[in-house]
C-alpha cells in the first residue's frame, strides 16, 4: 500500500495497482476482519493483509509482545509464529522468552514482566482463585495443544515389575515404602493427570505417595540421580528418559483423557481489556502457526528441528521428532503408532477454549483439596475463557470454530465429563483428599 495523492492510496494486487481514497479505508471492524480473512484465503502479496488490518481501528496497541514459554514441545506454535513471521502478518512482533519454571511464569504474568505465556491450563485457574500463589483475574485466550504428555516410571520400578498403573499398584501394596512422584506445578495439568491416573488404579496420591514439584527440564536429571520413582511432564522429557535409558513410559496422558486440553495462551484479564487488538492479533498469528504445524510431515519435522535448538527446548531433535508423529515406544521394547498424539490444530478442534475444559480443572482442584468449597464453576469459566475474542480471531483467519462451548469426554476410569453438573462430578470420586 502506498500514497499517490492527498486523499488517494494504491494497493498492489497480482502486480496491478488499484486506487482507493481515504474514505474507502474507513472500514468497520467487521469489514476489516472479513478483508483480512479473504486476503489470507486468496494469498495476496506479502504485507497487504497487515496493511489492510492496520488501516482500521483494530490496529494492535502494542508492536512487540513478550510471550513466556517453558522448554517443552508444546511451546512450538508460539515459537513458529515468531520464526515463520506469522506475527508480522498481523502487525505485531512476538518475542519468545524462555523461562525456568512454571512458578516463574506465574509471577512474571502477574507482575507484568510477561505480556502472555505458553502456560498450564490449571495454573491460570489457580491464580484466578488465589490457590498456589497470588490471586489475580486471568484470561485463557486459546488452547495451544491437545494430548502429548506422559507418565514416566523409573527403570528401578520397571525392573521390580511396575510397568503400568495396575502393576504399579500391585508393587506399592506389596513393597511398602515411600514412593515419590513429581509433577510440574500444584494446580497444573501434569499434577491433575498424575493424580487422576494414580487414583484410577486405587492409589491415593495424597496418602499413598509423596508428591513433589519439579520444573519440566529438570525431570530427567532428577530421575537419573534417584530423586523420584515417577513423574508426569510434557514432551520431550518423557521420551528423553527412554533415550537416556533411565525410565519407561507407564502411560500417555491421552490414555487418561483422549484429546485433553493441555497448554493455553494465557495472560491477565487486565491485558485483554487494555490491549484487545493485540490479544486478537496474537491469537491469529498462533492459530496460523498451529495450522502450519499440523499441515503435514515435513512441517512437523521442520518444527522439531527448530524448537530443539538451545534457545528453545535445548535437546536432541531425536527426542522430539518421533512422538510428534505419534510414533511411541515404552522403553521396554513395545512400539506403537498413536493417532491421538500431540495436536496443535486438528481442523480447529484443538484451539477453542471450551468452558467445560476450564471447569474440569476446578472440579479436580476441589477433589484434591486445593479448593475447600465448591466455586461457581460456570461463572468462573465464562470470566476466564475469552470465547468471543477467540471466535473473532478464528473467524478472521478462516479457522473452523466449534459451535458448542462445552464438550463431552470419557476418562480412563469410565467416568464421563460434560460440564453439566460440576458439583456432583467433583463429589463423585471415591478417592479424593
Amino acid at each position: 500500500m502506498g500514497e499517490c495523492g492527498d486523499d488517494t492510496f494504491f494497493v498492489f494486487s497480482n502486480g496491478k495497482a488499484l486506487t482507493m481514497n481515504s474514505q474507502d479505508l474507513k472500514m468497520t471492524r467487521r469489514s476489516i476482519l472479513k478483508t483480512a480473512a479473504a486476503a489470507s484465503a486468496v494469498g495476496v502479496v506479502p504485507g497487504l493483509q497487515s496493511a489492510v488490518w492496520a488501516a482500521g481501528s483494530d490496529k494492535p496497541e502494542l508492536e512487540e509482545v513478550k510471550i513466556g514459554f517453558i522448554p517443552l514441545t508444546d511451546c512450538a506454535s508460539i515459537v513458529m509464529a515468531s520464526v515463520l513471521g506469522f506475527d508480522k502478518k498481523y502487525g505485531i512482533k512476538i518475542v519468545p522468552s524462555k523461562e525456568a519454571s512454571w512458578a516463574g511464569v506465574r509471577d512474571k504474568l502477574v507482575n507484568g514482566d510477561l505480556h502472555m505465556a505458553h502456560v498450564l491450563y490449571g495454573l491460570i485457574y489457580g491464580v484466578q482463585l488465589g490457590i498456589g500463589g497470588p490471586k489475580k483475574d486471568m484470561a485463557v485466550l486459546m488452547n495451544l495443544n491437545h494430548n502429548g504428555q506422559a507418565i514416566t516410571l523409573s527403570k528401578k520400578l520397571a525392573d521390580a515389575g511396575a510397568v503400568d498403573g495396575a502393576s504399579l499398584a500391585t508393587l506399592m501394596n506389596k513393597d511398602k515404602r515411600e514412593y515419590t512422584f513429581a509433577q510440574t506445578f500444584p494446580t497444573g495439568t501434569h499434577a491433575m493427570w498424575l493424580y487422576y491416573w494414580l487414583a484410577s488404579y486405587g492409589i491415593n496420591p495424597m496418602k499413598d505417595a509423596k508428591v513433589i514439584t519439579v520444573p519440566p527440564p529438570q525431570m530427567v536429571a532428577n530421575m537419573r540421580v534417584g530423586n523420584m520413582d515417577g513423574y508426569c511432564v510434557g514432551e520431550p522429557w518423557g521420551h528423553r528418559a527412554i533415550v537416556d535409558g533411565i525410565g519407561i513410559t507407564g502411560a500417555t496422558t491421552q490414555d487418561i483423557w483422549q484429546d485433553h486440553p493441555e497448554k493455553v495462551l494465557g495472560c491477565t484479564d487486565e491485558f485483554t481489556k487494555k490491549y484487545p487488538n493485540t490479544a486478537r492479533a496474537v491469537i491469529m498469528a498462533v492459530l496460523e502457526a498451529s495450522k502450519w504445524i499440523d499441515a503435514g510431515l515435513q512441517n512437523k519435522l521442520k518444527m522439531a528441528e527448530t524448537i530443539a535448538a538451545k534457545s528453545y527446548v535445548n535437546t536432541g531433535v531425536e527426542a522430539i521428532n518421533q512422538r510428534i508423529l505419534g510414533r511411541y515406544q515404552n522403553g521396554l521394547g513395545k512400539t506403537w503408532d498413536d493417532p491421538n498424539h500431540m495436536k496443535f490444530y486438528n481442523d480447529g478442534k484443538v484451539n477453542m477454549p471450551y468452558l467445560s475444559d476450564g471447569m474440569w480443572f476446578l472440579t479436580q482442584h476441589k477433589r484434591w483439596g486445593l479448593l475447600k468449597d465448591h466455586p461457581d464453576y460456570l461463572s468462573i469459566a465464562k470470566q476466564v475463557n475469552k470465547i468471543d475474542l477467540y471466535k473473532q480471531a478464528a473467524s478472521a483467519v478462516g479457522a473452523s470454530v466449534p459451535k458448542d462451548v462445552m464438550r463431552t469426554s470419557k476418562m480412563i476410569d469410565g467416568t464421563v465429563w460434560d460440564g453439566k453438573d460440576p458439583k456432583k462430578y467433583a463429589d463423585s470420586f471415591k478417592i479424593k483428599a
